[in-house]
């Protein structure tokens, strides 16, 4: 048979008036408004003009015509499409190492965790206390606490509290949808800065390549003009040519020369970018050498639709969340205005000797119920108010400012892929006429027919046209990862990315 108190205490828990607490509990209304999701724009594409397939230049890296592919949808590892194992193995360990992710990854489990501790408000609140004391009363004025009239004597006190603060007009309610959709957005901060890294990636890795290749570039043209060199001291020593032409063909290869070093600055500060995104040191940079032909560019480039856009890009996500959570923050300043009411409950036992706690007759119990209301604040609550929704309002103009860039990313890469194909295709052109310029005015220069100058400006011309060749390669690869990156990077697609959020 159970002690007193602890049947006391079941009956309390059954008692009409906690039954009658949860019918109202049951029939409250969460004040302040219901977030309605936006509904997407009503816009049928990103550009005035639907994009059309992009011009090809043959035999040359990243020369393919690229097709745009209108609704669909991104793989997850939309990288792969590259068909670059060294650039896949980065990544990979990108994904695994980076440290910004990995922080962005604990910083959505703090969320999550912070949103389970926010539903602990939805359950009673039960705690236990225990407590022993020894008292000595020795004034004969005073009638003892024990019944046998004992001057010195002890206490034992276990006892169970019971509080449940009714959520009558939604305070509890509107402060987890807020923690949920603080979480959300976290969750697509998170998302965000797993599709910058992949992005960031491909682009440092490219960026790496067309480096190299304008090293090779340079070097090559060094090594020509180092023969000019030769070849003009010679015409010298044999009064064909003068003191200037040979000064002015060394200085124009100490410009060349000159080149060099920016150009392996920047390739090295390149690889130790692609260390750091890896997490790891500069010093433990990666040993591949990306080179712009061993890169595949992607033919077919999907195109979401408008209306998906905003279901897709994490930064659209996460400023809803945002708009989201600042709208339950509205429906907390308000319901902070109204009552609030708590139920109470105490059970326990109070003996003189620890062996006679739970006997008969040693059983205590109370009831309360407290309502608090706020009568007087100075303005504070109602200002509270306001601003909350004022917040609100920010977070909405927020969000709408975001869909319109995320609108303008999209269109901006859409018009860059069409111009960087053209423009790859007259650089390839302007490489090759250079060239056979270059090639011809050598063998000029060799039988008489050119003067210096002439051969310089030839020197020039390819050296600016190989460049911009590379750099006209550089942007094709680079802007096509922009497109994956400007309609989501397919995270939907990455179970471990994916979760609850579709």
């Amino acid at each position: 048979m159970r002690p007193a108190p602890v049947r006391t205490f079941a009956r309390l828990l059954h008692a009409p008036a906690l039954c009658g607490a949860c019918a109202l509990l049951l029939a409250g209304c969460a004040v302040g408004p219901d977030f309605e999701k936006p509904a997407p724009p009503k816009v049928s594409g990103y550009t005035a003009q639907p994009p059309s397939v992009t011009a090809a230049t043959p035999d040359v890296a990243g020369g393919e015509a690229q097709r745009f592919e209108t609704g669909a949808d991104i793989a997850g590892d939309w990288w792969t499409l590259f068909h670059s194992k060294p650039l896949n193995a980065l990544i990979e360990a990108a994904l695994a190492h980076n440290p910004d992710l990995a922080a962005a990854q604990a910083a959505l489990t703090e969320a999550h965790e912070n949103t389970l501790a926010g539903r602990g408000a939805y359950f009673p609140q039960i705690d236990a206390d225990a407590s022993a004391s020894r008292h000595h009363d020795p004034s004969a004025a005073l009638a003892p606490v024990p019944s046998n009239n004992a001057f010195l004597y002890n206490l034992y006190t276990p006892q169970v509290s019971v509080s449940y603060a009714l959520d009558v007009f939604g305070l509890n309610r509107r402060t987890v949808e807020s923690l949920r959709a603080q979480e959300q957005a976290t969750r697509f901060q998170m998302v965000a800065a797993w599709n910058t890294l992949t992005s960031n990636v491909v682009v440092a890795a490219v960026t790496d390549a067309a480096l190299e290749a304008q090293i090779d570039a340079t070097r090559e043209l060094v090594a020509l003009e180092s023969q000019a060199v030769d070849l003009m001291r010679y015409r010298f020593s044999r009064g064909d040519a003068s003191r200037i032409d040979v000064s002015a063909q060394e200085a124009q290869l100490a410009q060349t020369q000159a080149l060099l070093p920016p150009l392996i600055k920047q390739h090295e500060q390149q690889q130790h970018l692609l260390a750091v995104l890896t997490g790891k040191f500069p010093g433990d940079a990666p040993n591949e050498d990306f080179d712009l032909a061993g890169l595949q560019l992607p033919a077919d480039l999907p195109l979401s639709l408008p209306s998906a856009l905003v279901e897709q890009r994490p930064d659209v996500r996460q400023a809803q969340a945002n708009w989201h959570a600042a709208s339950a923050q509205v429906g907390v300043a308000v319901a902070e205005r109204f009552p609030q009411i708590t139920l109470s409950a105490d059970a326990g036992s109070t003996a003189l000797a620890i062996g006679q706690v739970f006997k008969a007759g040693t059983g205590f119990w109370s009831l309360a119920a407290d309502i608090a209301a706020p009568i007087f604040e100075g303005g504070k609550l109602e200002h509270q108010q306001r601003a909350a929704e004022a917040a609100a309002r920010v977070a909405a103009e927020q969000y709408r400012s975001t869909v319109l860039g995320a609108f303008q990313n999209v269109a901006d890469t859409l018009t860059a892929l069409q111009q960087d194909a053209d423009a790859l295709q007259a650089a390839d052109k302007a490489e090759r006429a250079a060239r056979s310029t270059l090639d011809l005015s050598q063998r000029q220069l060799r039988d008489g027919y050119i003067d210096q100058l002439a051969l310089l400006n030839a020197q020039q011309a390819w050296q600016q046209a190989r460049v911009a060749l590379v750099q006209a390669q550089a942007d094709r690869y680079a802007d096509t990862a922009a497109l994956y990156q400007a309609l989501g990077g397919g995270w939907w697609n990455r179970k471990e990315l994916a979760g609850n959020m579709k």
